[in-house]
């Protein structure tokens, strides 16, 4: 009886080999013509870089020698190319169609008749006995008056023993396939077939999870079941949307929170807020302050319409604000509200200055300035995160808002909010690096900070990097139950998703409508600097902080000038830097330094009318920053460490001429994304001074390619798609909480009833 059991199992498992045999064969056979077809346009395209690659490097000569009619040395230039195992053959025609001088090898039968009728570049493939021939021809010279073409010929056998040798490879690879997978499929079925069909028909029929609540008598629980069917098929629904090829916007991310988060409301807080009120005179003048979080914040509460919170740090914020501490916002066009904390300037300097920007932010860039812990700065920064605590749970109207709390000012909040709003969804982003354990343990609040995070549903940072080293600094410093697989951490009765979230920017730019041309801008930046026309220009903006490299970036800036003294005179570096905490010793330090220091290397490569360096260490709005990225023959990001950066993406965003040339610091987030700019070390001076030579002459064509792809990249991957995935994200663990209540609600009258 046992003999035939294991017979019936073994054909039923051959039910399985033998179609899978058989589609692995089609395949096999179906990709064959196909990888030839690939290997062959593979070798035709190498073989026209090498041919480019090879006319480049005679043309000069051969130009020379045709000129001066010297027949011997245009022989023995080819002679010596012909050397390479590849090249077949050379030929050189002149404007009439005519042979004038040739290898030995040359096809008589190709003559230069069809070269004559083609254009200047071109390629063609032939067979002609013994092999198949790759021809391809170039003006000579590439530039200026022709006269006559280079004519080269490849062969091509080598790609037959190439593709012949692939073909075996691929079939031994799905014989061995078919083998393995034969093999898995039977043992598999021996041990564990029949109860794997009964947990499939027990969950198709809502057992299993749902096993103790299946009364098919109790109406109550017939929608449960379909809601749970739904979601286990649906259970990776959620990213569909950020995955497909569509550009999000803010119709999009609407559509996202009307169909995923329908009805659910929306609070975000943040310690800048994204539009300050400043007394000038007897006036009041709107700033918009030089943040990336406003920069990716701002757009994504157009679309929500939610409520932003916020320390109201301006001279008139108090006097534009209605009794609620409410004002709508933007000014142009209403379309959230902004609700605004006060706080006093002891509170400021402990949990802003203090603990936030002289502990936490040097600590986690690992900047090289210490970072400074006061346990009354610590005090400043509890106590503030309580009073932010308390303004959500005022401006919340359900018990279960999604929350969006931002960056380092905020590291116990998420705690605090949970402990008052448990329903809620709390989705925190750490804009900022998160370094490893070893660093992280010089905070003597460390635990206190980690539970304050843990408190969160998700929290994101931009980088799986930065993911793991949270995790790790979880796993060393607080008992909790770590799940790596699934990046998730339990604590306290609570679980929290760690995921990455690439920041962005808005796309398409705010200002795509109105913008002058990139002609225009030029001018308007010449005349408001007072430089010569034809002068080339680079771009730092930044906030004026030591972990942005200005001063490494002046001192790239100096050595070019050392080294290429051609460049003085034709070439300056304007640096905006808006002044930032600057009642700090170490801000004040830093921005003396760096006056002095473009100071000292005007004095010696300045001059009155071309700089070497413009320093502009004042506040900029957005859209004249946009009109000197796109007057910039490079933009150059130095940071020592940074998240992400979104200057490098805001740089490339505003090139729509698809020109200039972005120089990105290994140590951003960005540059994990952006591969086509040109990358670079900042401490290494020398290097990032050749970096900046090569991209001042980096030719139009590249430029092009390269800042195309980087476009591309920065419309896809755009700051509405970063909340999506965020929102889209929540949503999904929004519905699972849902079930999980409604399962719980009906044990608890099951219960009752009894």
């Amino acid at each position: 009886m046992d003999l035939s059991h294991a017979f019936r199992r073994i054909q039923l498992a051959l039910r399985f080999i033998v179609p899978l045999v058989a589609v692995l064969a089609l395949l096999a056979m179906a990709l064959v013509p196909l990888v030839d077809a690939l290997m062959l346009r593979w070798w035709v395209n190498d073989l026209e870089i090498r041919s480019r690659l090879v006319a480049n490097t005679m043309q000069d000569q051969l130009v020379d020698a045709v000129r001066d009619g010297n027949g011997a040395r245009v022989r023995q230039l080819f002679r010596r190319a012909v050397e390479d195992e590849r090249l077949y053959a050379l030929a050189y025609c002149n404007l009439d169609g005519q042979i004038v001088y040739r290898t030995p090898t040359y096809p008589i039968e190709l003559g230069c008749s069809e070269i004559k009728g083609s254009g200047p570049d071109a390629h063609v493939l032939r067979q002609f006995p013994p092999a198949p021939l790759h021809v391809t021809w170039f003006a000579i010279p590439s530039t200026g008056p022709r006269i006559g073409t280079l004519v080269l010929v490849h062969d091509m056998s080598f790609v037959d023993r190439r593709s012949a040798d692939t073909r075996k490879y691929i079939i031994g690879f799905f014989i061995l396939l078919g083998v393995v997978v034969s093999f898995i499929t039977v043992f598999i079925a021996q041990l564990s077939w029949r109860g794997w069909m009964a947990g499939v028909r027990a969950l198709l029929r809502g057992e299993g999870i749902i096993q103790p609540f299946r009364e098919a008598a109790n109406p109550d629980l017939q929608p449960l079941v379909g809601e749970v069917r739904a979601l286990l098929r649906e259970v990776d629904l959620g990213r569909r949307n950020t995955e497909r090829g569509a550009t999000w916007d803010s119709d999009m991310l609407r559509s996202v929170l009307r169909n995923e988060l329908a009805g659910d409301e929306i609070l975000l807080v943040s310690n800048r807020e994204p539009y300050i009120h400043m007394r000038q005179g007897n006036d009041v003048v709107i700033r918009r302050p030089a943040s990336g979080l406003v920069t990716a914040m701002e757009p994504i509460m157009r679309a929500c319409s939610g409520t932003w919170i916020a320390h109201g740090s301006g001279t008139a914020d108090q006097a534009t604000v209605d009794r609620h501490d409410h004002i709508e916002v933007p000014p142009d066009n209403p379309s959230y509200t902004l609700r605004r904390v006060w706080l006093t300037e002891e509170e400021e300097r402990g949990y802003y200055y203090g603990f936030a920007n002289e502990g936490l932010w040097p600590l986690c860039h690992i900047a090289h300035v210490r970072p400074i812990f006061r346990t009354s700065d610590w005090e400043r920064y509890v106590e503030v995160n309580q009073r932010f605590a308390l303004a959500v749970c005022a401006e919340a109207r359900t018990e279960d808002p999604v929350v969006l709390v931002q960056d380092y000012h905020f590291a116990l909040l998420p705690r605090f909010i949970h402990e008052r709003l448990p329903r809620a969804t709390i989705i925190t982003f750490w804009h900022i690096p998160w370094p490893n354990p070893e660093s992280f343990g010089i905070c003597p609040w460390r635990a206190r900070v980690l539970d304050g995070l843990l408190g969160s549903t998700i929290l994101g940072f931009h980088t799986q990097y930065h993911c793991r080293n949270f995790i790790d600094t979880v796993d060393r410093f607080i008992e909790a139950r770590i799940e790596y697989e699934a990046s998730r951490v339990s604590y306290g009765g609570h679980r929290t998703s760690i995921e990455p979230y690439p920041i962005s920017i808005q796309w398409p730019s705010p200002w795509r409508e109105t913008q002058p041309s990139v002609a225009e801008c030029r001018l308007r930046v010449l005349e408001r600097e007072d430089l010569p026309a034809g002068i080339k220009i680079g771009i730092g903006v930044d906030r004026m902080d030591y972990t942005k490299g200005i001063i490494e970036r002046f001192h790239a800036v100096e050595k070019l000038l050392e080294t290429r003294p051609d460049y003085v005179g034709r070439f300056t570096f304007v640096q905006i830097a808006a002044p930032t905490r600057s009642s700090l010793d170490d801000y004040r330090a830093f921005e003396a330094e760096v006056h002095a220091l473009a100071a000292r290397i005007n004095a010696r490569f300045g001059s009155a009318r071309v700089p070497a360096i413009r320093l502009k260490a004042e506040h900029h709005e957005p859209e004249v920053i946009n009109e000197y990225y796109r007057t910039a023959d490079i933009c150059v990001v130095t940071s020592l460490h940074d998240g992400m950066n979104l200057v490098a993406k805001e740089f490339v965003a505003s090139r729509d001429d698809e020109q200039g040339v972005l120089v990105l610091s290994q140590f951003t987030g960005a540059a994990r994304e952006l591969h086509d700019a040109l990358p670079v070390n900042p401490y290494h001076v020398d290097q990032c001074a050749e970096v900046l030579d090569q991209a001042l002459r980096m030719p139009p064509d590249e430029q092009r390619v390269r800042m195309r792809s980087m476009r591309r990249l920065v419309q896809e991957y755009n700051v509405f798609r970063w909340a999506g995935a965020m929102l889209l994200d929540a949503s999904r663990l929004r519905q699972r909480q849902r079930i999980v209540d409604r399962i719980d609600q009906h044990r608890e009258r099951t219960v009752e009833l009894g």
